[in-house]
């Protein structure tokens, strides 16, 4: 049931380069009620293995169906980090669709606490201090296996000194379930 996710993020791309609807909201919704649920999403984007567009929602903020086709648009035309995605490009991008839990503060007493209580390859991360905040997903522990290097470009991402911890920033987890092509 996963697999219509990525045809729905593939399909809602398509329409900006055909400039027409391609995805009938309310059959889909029929013949897959759970796409009228709340969720939270990432929709990711890759070319060759390597990133190409990224942005999602932390928190639900609308159906599941509404919230995959708005990130995957995001992820293809307004990610900050690329230009926008080319009708060439699309022929080689390799969709992954995250649907996210409710991210659930975790309380550390200090970087090495946290290190014991954070689950590699299980927990997505948000690092939040004053204004600032990141996310990694759980997937990222795969290319930041090891947990300085995935807070060390935490704290960058979110724009801070890549030893941030040592200011002891709010950290939230959560997991997800990812489908992806």
């Amino acid at each position: 049931m996963k697999e219509i996710l990525l045809k729905i993020a593939r399909a809602s791309i398509l329409e900006e380069f055909e400039n027409k609807p391609l995805i009938n909201k309310k059959d889909l919704i029929k013949e897959y009620p759970f796409l009228n649920e709340e969720r939270a999403t990432f929709v990711t984007l890759k070319i060759d293995g390597n990133l190409r567009g990224c942005i999602g929602s932390i928190l639900p903020r609308m159906s599941l169906i509404d919230d995959v086709i708005y990130n995957a648009k995001q992820a293809a035309f307004a990610d900050p980090r690329f230009n926008p995605l080319t009708p060439k490009e699309y022929e080689k991008i390799h969709i992954e669709v995250s649907i996210l839990t409710i991210p659930e503060k975790l309380e550390y007493e200090n970087p090495q606490d946290l290190k014991r209580k954070i689950r590699p390859k299980i927990d997505g991360v948000i690092l939040s201090l004053a204004d600032k905040q990141a996310t990694f997903l759980p997937s990222v522990w795969d290319e930041l296996p090891l947990f300085e290097v995935f807070f060390w470009q935490l704290c960058n991402k979110a724009g801070m000194q890549g030893d941030c911890l040592k200011l002891h920033p709010l950290i939230y987890t959560y997991q997800a379930q990812s489908v992806e092509e």
